[in-house]
């Protein structure tokens, strides 16, 4: 359902458009619905001059417990020759044009973890755990975060987080530069929306080209993307991804 994910301009911080995943019963799981709404979130701020920038916040004690296994199991038997809905919202964050900030408290697993290489601030509480079981479920890494991720932490904090499969904590989030900020947990989405409202009302030209300036090269992004896909198709359609999909929904 379209409604476990909110797309809010609070009036509080004007310029501002809040993408909240909202399905707190199934630990905020992506489904293809949801990926759909929140693409189309980006679209309306890409296309609205009012709003300046976007903020991803989750629930209390959980921001994604990544892609619903159920959801892409469906996808993985169906023999569809269509890339998941998961592309089409990783092209449009690896793509949007205006400032990107992310809450994070609690559980930040897969794509939980790999949004946030693409925000250009993340706030999160000390009590978070970003994890990416990619390999564990005979997948692959995904959202360009085998570009993104070794530029940002290194090689080794890289491949411990995306073929080792470690989890890494709130501060040991921020000391590998995946993050930029540690605050306790009831201050995780004021703290997020107001540096959202501080960068939508900064001189947008300017902050713009800043952004432009301190950001890889999107082309390098969206091709990495394509082919980290390439490998993620293949692999979701295993006979060891199915195997290890349907012992992840047995537990």
């Amino acid at each position: 359902m379209t409604d476990h994910i909110l797309i809010e301009c609070p009036e509080a911080h004007p310029g501002v458009m809040v993408i909240r995943l909202n399905r707190p019963e199934k630990k905020n799981a992506i489904t293809a619905a949801m990926y759909r709404k929140m693409v189309g979130g980006l679209t309306q701020a890409a296309a609205d001059e009012a709003i300046r920038a976007v903020a991803f916040l989750g629930t209390e004690g959980c921001f994604s417990a990544g892609n619903d296994m159920a959801d892409f199991l469906s996808y993985a038997m169906s023999g569809s020759s269509e890339p998941p809905a998961a592309v089409d919202f990783l092209k449009a964050l690896a793509t949007f044009g205006k400032p990107l900030v992310s809450g994070v408290d609690g559980l930040a697993i897969g794509i939980g973890t790999t949004l946030h290489l693409h925000c250009d601030l993340t706030v999160s509480s000390a009590r978070s755990l970003f994890r990416t079981p990619f390999v564990d479920l005979a997948l692959v890494p995904e959202a360009a975060s085998s570009l993104l991720a070794p530029a940002v932490m290194g090689q080794q904090r890289a491949f411990a987080l995306l073929a080792a499969g470690e989890g890494f904590s709130g501060e040991e989030a921020r000391a590998a530069g995946l993050i930029w900020k540690v605050v306790d947990p009831q201050e995780v989405e004021a703290e997020t929306l107001a540096l959202a409202a501080r960068l939508a009302a900064k001189p947008a030209g300017a902050l713009k080209i800043a952004r432009d300036l301190v950001r890889p090269n999107p082309a390098a992004v969206l091709a990495r993307i394509d082919a980290e896909m390439v490998h993620f198709a293949a692999q979701l359609k295993s006979a060891e991804a199915r195997a290890a999909f349907e012992a992840f929904l047995k537990r």
